[in-house]
């Protein structure tokens, strides 16, 4: 069904051919044409492969159903689409930097803890996927973030971006973790579909989730919200999931990249104009990836969560990478100048009449 458990366990290996071939983006990289549009420099041929990586989750509902009903391998045209599914950013990340991979949808934490320690090399944000669609759901009987103190709440995996909100909510609030210098609350890192079950035995109190799984622990398992991360930021929204490409593949293959953002805007267009049908498509999708259809209750509700959307929201990064060092995850500011390269979705939005977006002095648009 999924390529996940195999590319974790090749992925030393790969990490080693990698440095062998001094990242080379591909094997099945074609030679020959030059740049065309405003995004780059040097060669921009369309590449025989693009190998992606993305969630099962209603936040990369733009990804899943862009990959159920071809629309991105009608925008590739002869670039053959190839996938690969991963429960957290940091597993997508660690796949592109040993390149397994050369484009992935994830969370905005990931990316710049790999641009950090890459010193830009590592990749490119390219375009949004979705705001908003995390919470803090917990036991009922848990009522304040003070009621925290001495539970086991769980994340995706450490480093992603809900484990950076939660770290970041509780000292906030007073209670420390390990990153932080204290053992107040047990953070454990763990794949969704495990924190479910735990929940229910009671081995867990809680987790920062992503949808749908915020919902499925509130729907299937009687948990409530403490905190919908919307309203920690401003305005309610924050970006949860955008488009990243490995740098190397994006300097040798800006049509290719071009052509999957193309079929993303598509894939977003649609949402908008039939959200309920969409909603509909995307748990159709999560049914043949995951072997199960989520319940009327839980997508319905994961749906009103999230705001698809292809700005990247790269106003609220900074504050992003503060979060990681408060959270005992970065030891200083991450520099993100130059992480985005918004040219090519420019480009297209451009073309089609519709509004640009901005990177907010942190790279090209």
């Amino acid at each position: 069904m999924t390529r996940t458990t195999r590319l974790r366990s090749v992925l030393a290996a790969l990490t080693a051919a990698a440095l062998l071939t001094a990242n080379a983006c591909s094997s099945d990289d074609a030679a020959g044409a030059t740049a065309t549009g405003s995004g780059g420099s040097g060669a921009a041929s369309a590449a025989g492969s693009l190998r992606l990586g993305y969630f099962a989750n209603v936040t990369h509902a733009a990804a899943v159903l862009g990959v159920a009903d071809g629309t991105f391998q009608r925008s590739l045209g002869g670039t053959k689409l190839e996938t690969s599914i991963f429960n957290a950013g940091p597993a997508a990340i660690e796949a592109l930097n040993a390149g397994a991979i050369d484009a992935a949808f994830l969370g905005p934490s990931p990316a710049i803890n790999a641009y950090d320690k890459s010193n830009g090399e590592a990749l490119r944000v390219v375009s949004g996927a979705t705001d908003n669609g995390a919470a803090l759901v917990v036991k009922p009987e848990i009522t304040s973030a003070a009621e925290l103190k001495g539970t086991s709440l769980a994340t995706p995996q450490l480093g992603g971006t809900q484990d950076v909100a939660l770290r970041n909510y509780l000292l906030d609030n007073g209670l420390k973790v390990q990153t932080t210098g204290g053992d107040d609350v047990d953070v454990v890192n763990q794949e969704n579909a495990q924190t479910l079950d735990l929940f229910k035995t009671g081995e867990v109190d809680g987790g920062w989730l992503p949808e749908p799984w915020a919902s499925r622990l509130v729907v299937e398992a009687g948990a409530k919200v403490l905190v919908d991360e919307k309203t920690l930021w401003p305005d309610q929204k924050f970006p949860t999931t955008i488009l990243v490409v490995s740098k190397t593949y994006l300097d040798a293959h800006q049509d290719t990249v071009k052509a999957l953002i193309t079929g993303e805007l598509a894939v977003l267009d649609e949402i908008a104009k039939d959200p309920t049908a969409s909603a509909g498509k995307v748990n159709d999708a999560i049914g043949q990836l995951t072997g199960k259809k989520l319940g009327d209750g839980v997508i319905e509700a994961a749906w009103k969560n999230i705001i698809p959307t292809i700005d990247p929201q790269a106003s609220a990064w900074p504050t992003q990478g503060e979060h990681a060092v408060k959270a005992g995850l970065l030891k200083s500011a991450p520099d993100i100048n130059g992480i985005f390269d918004l040219r090519l979705l420019n480009d297209v939005l451009a073309a089609q009449g519709k509004a640009k977006v901005t990177a907010a002095g942190s790279g090209q648009e």
